[in-house]
């Protein structure tokens, strides 16, 4: 167990391109799962979109029963309860191409697949599964998630809703409100969660959707995007519940609530990949067309910077998803493999890489917003319009960054929880810090090294970028000891050169392996993408780790810092930024769609 990547460790073992897998590395099932995927958004999906803008719910419900009948919503969930069993990989591998048409669906799938039906096959008991799982993959039943409640947002362990044993000790009785749920509208059961007395922590119930129990609802919420997600307040009034319908323990809902958004974070990432491609080569097609001044708009560098842009920041989730995602199943499989069931092997495997998770969920889901926007901008004054794919896209993409957690809560998380991992012992972080404060005290090396090798420099760099995390977050840990969680913007800076660091390394490590087996010649587009992410990775590690410095450090040791961060961000040969892009657009171009 010792040699297997343990998560956070990215950031002090250095990764071999051989040791991560790429969405090159897909299997011959695998890519007949995407390809069918596909053929179904853009048969029942894509052509609907109009449907799906204009709150069109019975119409999600529809597609959602399709999905079942595909077998989509059964990916990850096991065969003794109706499912494909498919692996961890196979389960983002769907959860990205069927989520990049529409939001509306794509959350809808998500809250089923995911937050719905995961908690029960995760914790629940052998006969909750039984009675519950099969009909959740099949699409006969689908699933509710009830966290949130109005005054309780990302404190989720602060709910209200109380849960009162009867006198008999056979049920208990329920009553609350729960706000944001997504597909109340149409669900047969929720997921919810209510506190036992004054117990500290909430628990998890199963309850079926049946009104003459005390459940109502509002009407469905008016919406910025996502507009025919059904999404409702839920009420419960004195709603029973059969005690052998409390999911795991009691005061363990917490737990599972957590342990839900870990797994749902990922799947997030994967969800806002496929929306990228699409949002991209959607505004390739129009530069194309779209003529001005006697030429096709997209001769134009202004709009050339942007499909770049595009096109790398698509490519680097691409890349640093599908690492984690399979970083993850390796995990899970080693557990089975030592005998522990699929459930706590899952469980496990996932909530070692809880600190990869909060990075994907918080860089791609803000690269979409990004894509988006500049897909709106690339269609001009079309582009405002709702007769184009992409005004509702922008306004789908920004849920992304407030669900599964908010991403300053995901910031936040990623450091606490690789600060914490540390103390345990489970990743060696004071080594390398003190190796980085002793390196400040030595004279640097002035040999030029040989960078002939691809992504010599680029990976060299990549090292020195994770000694530049040590000495900030290692500066602050320092200072503030366990009073660091109070000091939230230092948190977020050091989270910020975190997410940095392993998008940028993802996407050198994929096109590095890619390159070893196409040739150096035959993915000069990939080896751009994987040079501009990380020149601009740079670019925010500069500036948050000086941030960072010149708020908690002073005199010597802040002038020492400071010396330290140029070291470490310092290229011996910068690249050509306006020729990386030209390179990446003129195949964009050519292809007339994200061809990578």
């Amino acid at each position: 167990m010792s040699d297997i990547t343990r998560g956070g460790q990215f950031l002090v073992k250095e990764t071999k391109c051989e040791d991560i897998f790429t969405p090159e590395d897909f299997s011959e099932e695998q890519i007949m799962m995407r390809d069918s995927v596909k053929e179904f958004v853009d048969k029942e999906i894509w052509p609907f979109k109009n449907r799906f803008e204009a709150k069109d719910y019975a119409f999600t419900e529809e597609v959602m029963k399709k999905a079942g009948d595909m077998g989509f919503l059964s990916v990850a969930v096991p065969e003794a309860y109706g499912g494909m069993g498919m692996g961890f990989v196979d389960t983002c591998l769907v959860c990205d191409y069927i989520s990049g048409a529409t939001g509306s669906f794509s959350t809808a799938f998500g809250a089923h697949t995911g937050i719905g039906t995961m908690p029960i096959t995760l914790y629940g008991t052998e006969e909750q599964k039984q009675k519950y799982v099969p009909k959740l993959a099949s699409g006969e039943w689908f699933g509710a998630y009830c966290l949130t409640e109005p005054g309780a947002g990302s404190d989720a362990n602060s709910g209200k809703t109380k849960a009162v044993l009867s006198a008999d000790g056979k049920s208990y009785s329920i009553t609350g409100g729960k706000m944001w749920i997504s597909n109340a509208g149409f669900c047969s059961v929720f997921i919810v969660f209510a506190r036992i007395e004054d117990d500290k922590n909430i628990t998890g119930f199963i309850i079926e959707n049946d009104p003459s129990n005390g459940i109502t609802m509002n009407e469905e919420e008016h919406k910025l995007g996502i507009r025919a997600s059904s999404t409702r307040q839920v009420f419960f009034a004195d709603t029973k519940v059969p005690v052998e319908n409390m999911l795991a323990g009691r005061g363990e809902g917490f737990k599972i609530a957590m342990n839900a958004l870990n797994v749902g974070r990922i799947k997030l990432a994967a969800a806002c990949l496929d929306a990228q491609r699409r949002v991209t080569s959607n505004a390739v097609n129009y530069a194309n067309e779209r003529i001005q001044f006697n030429v096709p708009i997209s001769s134009f560098g202004a709009i050339r910077y942007k499909l770049a842009e595009m096109a790398t920041s698509a490519y680097a989730g691409e890349s640093a998803t599908y690492r984690a995602a399979k970083d993850i199943e390796t995990r899970i499989k080693l557990r089975e493999a030592e005998g522990t069931s699929h459930q706590e092997a899952e469980l496990k495997g996932v909530e070692e890489f809880a600190i990869e998770c909060s990075i994907l969920k918080v860089a791609v889901s803000e690269d979409v917003q990004n894509c988006a926007d500049e897909g709106i901008q690339i269609y001009g004054g079309m582009g405002f319009s709702e007769d184009t794919p992409m005004e509702s896209a922008w306004r789908d993409a920004r849920i992304a960054r407030i669900y599964e957690g908010t991403n300053e809560i995901n910031r936040m998380l990623s450091v606490g929880m690789l600060i914490k991992k540390a103390m345990k012992g489970h990743i060696d972080l004071l080594g390398p810090a003190s190796k980085v404060q002793e390196e400040l005290m030595g004279i640097p090396s002035f040999d030029t090294p040989d960078y002939s090798e691809l992504f010599s420099e680029e990976k060299e760099l990549i090292g020195k970028l994770k000694k530049a995390f040590l000495m900030v977050a290692g500066g602050a840990v320092q200072k503030y000891g366990p009073d660091l969680d109070s000091h939230q913007q230092l948190l977020t800076a050091a989270a910020d050169i975190l997410i940095e660091i392993y998008m940028a390394e993802s996407t050198i490590l994929r096109t590095e392996k890619l390159a070893k087996k196409e040739g150096e010649a035959n993915v000069k587009e990939q080896i751009a993408m994987a040079k501009l992410y990380l020149y601009k990775a740079v670019d925010v590690v500069t500036q948050k780790g000086k941030e960072s410095i010149i708020s908690f450090a002073e005199g010597d040791e802040q002038r020492m810092m400071l010396m330290g961060l140029r070291r470490f961000t310092k290229y011996t040969n910068m690249p050509n930024i306006v020729g990386l892009r030209e390179t990446i657009t003129t195949k964009l171009v050519a292809e007339n769609s994200y061809c990578f």
